[in-house]
């Protein structure tokens, strides 16, 4: 009998396994012949409780037993940070926590509207991994380098520094450098998964490029108000630069595959799951996944340390301070006792101590932040300003050479950009900085100054 005769006899899709397995002893043994399986399946398919020490077919019985018996698990409950967070955000947020492995979740005040997890989310699981949870730009992150310039360079030498960020990186779907860069990211083991074996040669040639969507690199004042020894910096203003991006195509054909992975392997009972399809960190899929996703950290951060490095070499600059961070990534955590799976999925880690950046938009300030380590959190943070309208409504609004000329009479020149990137599609940056100061102490201040983000108007590739 072949699954779909299973199915038409009424056998669930979570024990199709196990009265296959049935089948296959039965007739090894010669026991049991066409109608007379069928018919044994069918009883017990009526009353499983009566042939749970069946040989062939008892744990099929007790599957079915566990399936009959089951009863969704009753939500966690999460926490809020800010009140500017709309209702089809709640309700995700919901959603995710009904996943049967939650253990923990909460909201950051710049949340919005995302795939599966909100963009804000923060979600806790038992021995479980969400590749939604993560995002499809997986390990997309931030990277400051306080540079050793004058600051005078900002704005007597616009163009100059213009050009840094033209020749240092590329934007755009599908943007590759012409000549692929060097890095050790490149000689780790890419075969961890048929993914990223056959995308490396993509991810080499995509290596210190920052893609699309709502990528940038830009320089800007720093500004510290007082002594940092962590930074090993004196209060002051500096130049830095700043960018925004993550792991690029690659990334994204991980989260794609393993996500319809885990939705195929998905009980049927949970089928309303969706996007949140969840893969166990026990099965070859879930390790699978896991071993890319962390390869994508990597390959993200090196792919900000190669933009970082061009640019500045264009200048003859030195770093001589940095902070860097993911806000799109999973983590092996203890909170409570326990060890759980923290997804952060457009969130900041904000550990007892930890730097990490916040940036707003194009007009509006970058924090770094120490972290607070607060446990309600799941020792998270905002991770930007967050999106108050939509890419497509944005674009019927704003004009963005409008907008543009604008913010140049603001001091802030933006080489390229797209009209759904405007600062007026986010929210205001310090309402949420001061909705989250229980995570977050605000250690320095990055205002923009020149920048750049791809002109397409379209999602990372």
């Amino acid at each position: 009998m072949n699954t779909t005769q299973l199915r038409k006899l009424g056998v669930p899709d979570e024990c199709l396994a196990s009265v296959i397995e049935g089948i296959q002893l039965a007739a090894k043994q010669g026991d049991l012949r066409g109608n007379e399986v069928k018919q044994l399946i069918a009883q017990i398919l009526t009353e499983p409780s009566a042939h749970e020490a069946d040989p062939y077919f008892g744990r099929f019985a007790r599957e079915l037993i566990e399936a009959n018996n089951f009863v969704p698990p009753e939500p966690i409950t999460y926490r809020t940070w800010g009140d500017d967070i709309d209702d089809a955000c709640h309700g995700q947020m919901r959603h995710a926590c009904a996943l049967p492995m939650a253990v923990g979740a909460a909201l950051m005040p710049d949340a919005h509207l995302g795939y599966g997890l909100p963009i804000g989310g923060v979600l806790a699981l038992d021995n479980a991994v969400v590749p939604y949870a993560v995002g499809v730009d997986i390990a997309c992150r931030m990277k400051l380098s306080v540079l050793d310039l004058p600051t005078s360079q900002l704005t007597e030498n616009v163009a100059r520094l213009r050009q840094a960020i033209e020749n240092g990186t590329r934007f755009g779907v599908g943007s590759v450098h012409e000549k692929p860069q060097e890095h050790p990211v490149m000689d780790q083991d890419w075969s961890v998964c048929r993914v990223t074996r056959e995308n490396r040669d993509k991810a080499w040639r995509q290596l210190g490029t920052s893609g699309s969507g709502n990528h940038f690199v830009e320089f800007g004042l720093f500004t510290l108000e007082q002594r940092d020894d962590e930074l090993n910096l004196d209060a002051g203003e500096y130049v830095a630069l700043l960018s925004h991006s993550g792991s690029r195509g690659t990334g994204a054909a991980v989260c794609d595959t393993y996500s319809n992975i885990a939705r195929n392997l998905l009980p049927k009972r949970y089928a309303d799951v969706g996007r949140l399809a969840w893969l166990s960190l026990d099965d070859q899929p879930g390790q699978e996944y896991w071993a890319a996703m962390n390869l994508m950290g990597d390959y993200a951060a090196a792919n900000h340390n190669v933009i970082h490095r061009l640019v500045t070499k264009l200048l003859g600059a030195r770093v001589i301070a940095g902070v860097e961070n993911h806000h799109n990534f999973a983590w092996k955590e203890t909170h409570g006792g326990r060890d759980v799976i923290v997804h952060r999925k457009g969130a900041t880690p904000a550990g007892a101590g930890v730097l990490g950046v916040i940036p707003g938009s194009m007009a509006d300030p970058a924090f770094v932040v120490r972290g607070k380590g607060n446990a309600d959190s799941l020792m998270s943070a905002a991770h930007g300003a967050g999106r108050r309208m939509s890419r497509t409504a944005a674009k019927e609004k704003y004009n963005f050479r409008t907008v543009q000329k604008d913010l140049a009479r603001r001091d802030v020149h933006v080489i390229s950009a797209g009209a759904d990137e405007v600062p007026y599609v986010y929210k205001n940056i310090l309402e949420v900085m001061a909705a989250q100061q229980d995570l977050v102490e605000v250690v320095a201040r990055f205002d923009p100054r020149i920048v750049k983000m791809s002109a397409d108007g379209r999602a990372e590739d």
